[in-house]
């Protein structure tokens, strides 16, 4: 059944991503891949995993906590594994490959064995016999360096060679060593550092710690499980398979003074989907105990997949008397698709205590469900030039700010406070009215979430700060007067000002584009000077298929009637660009528009491109910003534009020419250009090249749509099987340049 699943999950991508023989249609795709954890350098933790050769790898010696443990996820408390070598308490262990099962000595550097029964033979040329007399084994232990602690086995080894002796002939013993035989010494270090943070609660990082994929969260941040590894790529690329995905472990606690009447419950939230992907059916997130003295893993707790829900409260006692013991665990894991950034469970409010109860399942907080993310009208981020240029009014009358109730009782409403510095120094505040917040309603009402909407137009940034940047330090508050967790009731965020506009907040939750040959994407944007673009940047992502070898044209145009009009550029039609995946959430690859050119646009204009074939390229998709109604794509050439049916904000962003230019190096710079000749153009059989300044590795020959035809490293390229019309010469070092060769 899983199988099945996962088959038809994957035909449901193939259907996506190869439209081009059905009806041409905009996609919204499950993430492939997570770019945000791409650049985290995260070390293993060896006392439960391991790995090819353990040489040079850190053990570390995690500290035990204590109940009461709460993790709402707010804030990060996962435990880095990052020690240096020279760092204080860090002490190390020299293992050998090889030691003598007497002593436990390491043998000696020089000493090789093969598992391969060696043997003296022994010609008699005139009889034509001969005698074969096993060379004697000796006993060694041999250490796995797979694995910590190292395991030894002793085995019999041989000597590494055979030895032939003639004796009718007068010639010396001939000796033929073994070219790599299996044991040799070796050794490994192992570098051991200790632990002591009873802050940080989690012993490992493969889920998502975020704030942007959960649906009307009850607080700030989740931890999220989904097919992808601590380093944000998939269990199985390309597969179907489904299966163990995400663990989150706890560190050993401290529970052997407690005793069955002490009450203890673990409680959780959980939620299927969110703003991620839905599991199905037959997934789960599944909770084990762990006992001490067992040494034994135990499942307790399971919820499965199936429709989107709300947060769900689980509740567990421990009662038993073997994981009442120092050293207990707990640990949540998922199963799922193990191919991408599916299935999705996001766990909340995790709480172990004692001297609870069977009734003890509410978790009585007020919180901010999501952070802030602009204090503008209309954009996440602007140009400082443009910004400096047009200041007025450019702050937001309808800042969102999403808080919960989640008492089970009516409470009052107080007033919040947004604080705005720069380089450390206060530049205002706004005051977020209670009754805004709560509603319009005097209270909160039990267990709710409110959506409220405040007016900041009494603000504005200081538009005289000088520099070719700026950032700001938005810190918001908001609290209701009942005891609870004050570390939810502030967020904050910087508000840059750079050189581009920006309607989403950096994170992609799903990704989105056009399927269908010569499909066109434009985003809309107002900016608040006309000037000059010099690039585009886009964020693409992957989802069932990596597409970096997809092709699109980079493309600008002006505005007819609140859609995509004429272009004002495009890129050369034989110079087509390629998706690039970059490291980390909010990193956009940087396209300059071709020959150092600057396209000088209106107030009002559309980017975007215009793709090769019918595959949709999948850029990223925020889901926490919704500019749908900025969003157009055409299926016809441009003929007939539509806006977007689904809510979120494409990650297309223009990049300006201001006077941050200098800063980012964007200069004309002159270069020896290679000179390069491909002949006979038109061509009846053989292509050659003659080339100058240039280091030659081949070329590939492409039609008008894309595709590969014919490759060769070699000088020459034989296209007499080619049908007659028009191609494309590609240099795979020469990118930025394309030949048009006419086949006869």
């Amino acid at each position: 059944m899983d199988k099945m699943k996962n088959i038809y999950k994957l035909s449901l991508f193939i259907l996506s991503l190869n439209c081009t023989l059905l009806n041409a249609q905009l996609v919204e795709s499950p993430l492939y891949s997570n770019p945000f954890l791409f650049s985290q350098n995260k070390s293993d933790n060896f006392n439960e995993k391991a790995v090819n050769n353990i040489d040079s790898t850190f053990i570390y010696r995690l500290d035990t906590i204590s109940i009461p443990i709460l993790d709402e996820f707010t804030k990060n408390r996962f435990q880095v594994f990052d020690a240096d070598y020279s760092d204080p308490g860090v002490t190390n262990e020299v293992f050998y490959q090889l030691k003598d099962p007497g002593t436990d000595l390491p043998l000696d550097t020089s000493k090789k064995y093969t598992s391969i029964q060696t043997f003296k033979r022994t010609v008699d040329l005139a009889n034509a016999t001969y005698v074969d007399s096993p060379l004697p084994g000796v006993s060694i232990k041999v250490g796995d360096f797979a694995v910590y602690p190292v395991v030894y086995t002793t085995v019999t080894a041989y000597p590494p060679y055979f030895i032939y002796d003639t004796i009718d002939f007068p010639n010396p013993v001939d000796t033929v060593y073994l070219s790599m035989p299996e044991y040799f010494q070796d050794s490994a270090r192992v570098f051991s550092a200790p632990i002591n943070d009873p802050n940080l609660i989690w012993a490992d990082n493969d889920v998502f710690h975020n704030y942007t994929f959960p649906l009307n969260p009850i607080t700030l941040g989740v931890a999220t499980f989904d097919g992808l590894n601590s380093k944000g790529k998939p269990y199985q690329p390309n597969s179907t398979a489904s299966g163990i995905a995400d663990h989150l472990t706890s560190k050993p606690i401290f529970m052997g003074a407690y005793n069955p009447a002490d009450s203890i419950y673990l409680s959780f939230l959980v939620q299927r989907g969110g703003l991620g992907e839905t599991p199905e059916p037959n997934d789960s997130l599944i909770l084990e105990f762990y006992a001490p003295v067992l040494m034994e893993w135990t499942q307790v707790y399971g919820f499965k997949g199936g429709t989107p829900s709300d947060f769900k409260v689980g509740h567990i006692s421990i009662v038993d008397t073997k994981y009442l013991q120092d050293g207990f665990k707990f640990r949540f894991k998922n199963y799922g698709s193990l191919s991408g950034a599916l299935d999705h469970f996001h766990l909340d409010y995790v709480q172990l205590r004692n001297n609870s109860g069977y009734q003890d399942t509410f978790f009585k907080d007020f919180a901010f469900s999501y952070p802030l993310n602009t204090l503008l009208k209309d954009y996440t981020q602007v140009p400082w030039d443009h910004f400096k240029a047009s200041p007025v009014g450019r702050t937001s009358d309808a800042v969102e700010v999403v808080v919960h109730n989640n008492s089970n009782l009516t409470e009052n409403n107080q007033n919040g406070q947004t604080n705005i510095s720069y380089q450390g120094m206060p530049e205002g505040s706004v005051t977020l009215i209670a009754q805004t917040l709560s509603g319009g309603a005097i209270n909160y009402a039990p267990t709710t979430t409110y959506y409220s909407y405040h007016d900041f137009t009494a603000f504005n940034f200081d538009a005289t700060k000088p520099g070719t940047k700026a950032i700001f330090d938005v810190v918001s508050t908001a609290a209701a007067p009942f005891p609870n967790l004050a570390i939810n009731d502030t967020t904050s965020f910087k508000q840059y000002f750079l050189n581009y506009y920006a309607h989403d907040d950096g994170s992609a939750e799903r990704a989105i584009g056009p399927s269908g040959t010569q499909s066109m994407f434009a985003i809309q944007y107002e900016a608040y000077i006309p000037d000059s673009i010099i690039a585009i940047d886009i964020h693409f992502v992957q989802s069932a298929f990596d597409l970096s070898n997809k092709l699109f044209i980079l493309s600008i145009w002006d505005d007819a009637g609140n859609e995509p009009g004429n272009l004002i550029y495009e890129d050369n039609n034989f110079l087509p660009r390629q998706p690039s995946y970059l490291p980390d959430q909010g990193v956009f690859r940087r396209y300059f528009l071709q020959n150092s050119a600057k396209a000088s646009v209106p107030t009002k204009f559309y980017v975007g491109y215009r793709q090769i074939d019918g595959t949709a390229l999948n850029v990223g998709h925020d889901k926490n910003t919704d500019t749908k109604e900025k969003t157009f794509y055409s299926t016809n050439n441009g003929v007939d534009w539509s806006t977007s049916p689904i809510p979120g904000s494409v990650m297309i962003r223009p990049v300006f020419s201001t006077a941050m230019d200098a800063e980012l190096g964007v200069v004309t710079i002159p270069e020896i250009q290679p000179e390069i000749s491909i002949y006979p153009n038109p061509a009846e059989n053989i292509l050659h090249i003659k080339y100058n300044n240039f280091e030659y590795a081949g070329m590939e020959l492409y039609n008008l749509q894309g595709q590969m035809l014919e490759k060769t490293e070699s000088s020459s390229m034989d296209v007499s099987n080619i049908p007659a019309g028009v191609y494309i010469i590609r240099l795979p070092n020469y990118p930025n340049k394309t030949f048009k060769i006419i086949k006869k």
